[in-house]
């Protein structure tokens, strides 16, 4: 099966969600080659259309893989005798401005991937679809440190939407240091993760959020409010609470969180959510839609 990822290459890399997708499905046996889409908003991503049409027209793939609704649209616009299969990860499906064009991207799409239930329900799309949140690798059990004095925040303060506000009045009186998640390396975050008292989430919209994925597999302790997929990933999970989105709840919260670590390990695997078997389902999917085309 030879496949084309098309992603967002703004910042000069591809998302590490969408990396560690297309090594899993390399391992399992897929040749894929990326393009990345440098340019904002849709007049940005249309200018990419005819530099797609080379790449595709050089590697001839059986099916494209596109990563967010602006990138789905793209690819469809680009050729339309190969399938599209395209993955919405939230922000394409919370924006209403983008949603518009996702929906589109939705309407011309052979299959459409959603990383949670709620994010599918509020697209309002049922046919040709299914749930498959992004996979995690399983963190090296070992790699433990010590730092009951500090709290990981889900994000960058200066990020509006991970609601920083809600979270510093949440940790007033608590003697810890909220620590801001940015400008950190990959295996930094893993290692905040094995060590801190617990990982603080108080956004106001998430599709399946990576970082508590990551934060079960490390065994770290999550408070989050209800948001995205979060209360499903962490249900039945030690020593991991939803808490209303309410400074006073969240200080309470944080504070009963306990000095262990969780078996949240055990859960992602349980649910299907490691890097390797994603990359399954997505083969599944793959040659569902591309057996009728040949």
């Amino acid at each position: 099966m030879r496949v084309l990822i098309v992603a967002s290459y703004n910042r000069s890399c591809f998302a590490p969600f969408v990396t560690e997708q297309v090594a899993a499905l390399r391992q399992a046996g897929c040749t894929v080659e990326c393009f990345g889409v440098q340019g904002k908003g849709l007049t940005g991503y249309l200018r990419a259309i005819p530099r797609l049409r080379e790449q595709i027209q050089a590697i001839r793939p059986d099916i494209i893989h596109a990563h967010y609704g602006l990138s789905g649209l793209l690819a469809n616009l680009a050729v339309r005798s190969i399938p599209v299969v395209t993955t919405y990860h939230g922000s394409d499906i919370h924006q209403p401005s983008v949603r518009l064009l996702s929906k589109i991207a939705m309407r011309l799409s052979a299959w459409n991937i959603f990383v949670s239930p709620r994010l599918m329900d509020r697209a309002h799309c049922r046919c040709r679809s299914s749930v498959i949140p992004c996979g995690v690798d399983l963190t090296d059990e070992t790699w433990r440190g010590d730092e009951p004095n500090k709290v990981l925040f889900a994000g960058a303060f200066d990020n509006a939407v991970k609601d920083a506000p809600l979270a510093l009045e949440a940790m007033k009186g608590i003697d810890a240091e909220l620590v801001e998640l940015k400008g950190y390396t990959r295996q930094e975050v893993n290692g905040l993760l094995c060590s801190v008292r617990c990982l603080l989430m108080t956004s106001q919209s998430e599709g399946s959020p990576q970082i508590i994925k990551e934060a079960l597999v490390c065994g770290c302790p999550i408070v989050s409010v209800d948001v995205g997929d979060v209360r499903r990933r962490v249900e039945g999970v030690n020593n991991c609470y939803i808490a209303p989105r309410d400074p006073q709840a969240l200080h309470e919260t944080i504070s009963a969180v306990r000095n262990e670590r969780t078996n949240g390990r055990e859960k992602i695997i349980a649910d299907g959510l490691t890097n390797s078997q994603v990359a399954k389902k997505i083969m599944d999917i793959y040659a569902n839609i591309v057996r009728p085309h040949r």
